[in-house]
């Protein structure tokens, strides 16, 4: 049987991301839907697995997105069926609530590409083991998360400590391996607003300036994550 990835996304940007080529390349069906226009998500009987995207709003705005409610229960149906779930940017920080660890607003925004470093914990985790001791991914937030409880904590950057957490199969990761450069420059533009040129906060010209082959090796350190997340021997959740 096809293996069927479910994707949730928050708004039509458009622009191509590595997400459906890695799922087209291993033979499995990759379907979408718009979180914000759905009115029945997919249930554990539906899919496979769940993968949760990034967004403009945050994870605590369910009174100004009252369908970030539904999309919670959705991610925990599918948790408690022992499916493997994915969380993106926001669709991270959706798991870390739901897995009770507190949300917050950071100190600053991180925008643009900067290191990421694997934690020592990461090394003795299946998906952990698979990850660069340090390498550039694509950052859009301002939004953090604590490391909930019986996760392992995965990676961090020098800006925010919290980067990436595993808890049997739930993956949270708040950067963007799945990038691609037209997705940047959409995001880029529909989100000049937050630019504020700092440390933390790269201008367009600059993200956009990074050659292709970083695109390609982080959307190859997501195929790997992601083939040890759904293929590996990944403990289960207690």
């Amino acid at each position: 049987m096809t293996l069927r990835i479910h994707c949730l996304f928050h708004s039509p940007l458009g622009g191509e991301i590595h997400l459906p080529v890695w799922a087209a390349s291993r033979g499995y069906e990759f379907i979408e839907s718009l979180a914000t226009e759905t009115p029945g998500l997919p249930t554990p009987q539906q899919a496979d697995c769940l993968v949760v995207l990034g967004g403009p709003m945050s994870a605590w705005e369910e009174k100004k997105y009252p369908w970030l409610n539904q999309e919670m229960r959705t991610m925990e149906a599918f948790m408690a069926a022992g499916k493997p779930v994915l969380g993106i940017c926001l669709g991270a920080q959706l798991l870390a609530r739901i897995l009770g660890a507190r949300l917050y607003r950071g100190s600053c925004s991180e925008i643009g590409w900067f290191p990421v470093d694997a934690t020592p914990q990461a090394r003795n985790h299946p998906i952990g083991e698979v990850m660069p001791d340090r390498f550039e991914a694509f950052l859009w937030h301002g939004d953090t998360f604590d490391i909930p409880e019986s996760a392992v904590h995965l990676a961090e950057s020098a800006a925010f400590p919290n980067q990436a957490f595993a808890l049997g199969g739930v993956l949270a990761l708040q950067f963007h391996l799945e990038a691609r450069p037209d997705w940047v420059k959409r995001l880029s533009l529909r989100d000049a607003d937050q630019l504020e040129i700092s440390n933390t906060v790269q201008s367009a010209e600059a993200m956009l300036a990074v050659p292709e082959e970083t695109f390609r090796e982080n959307n190859l350190i997501m195929e790997r994550l992601l083939d040890r997340w759904l293929l590996g021997p990944v403990p289960a959740a207690t």
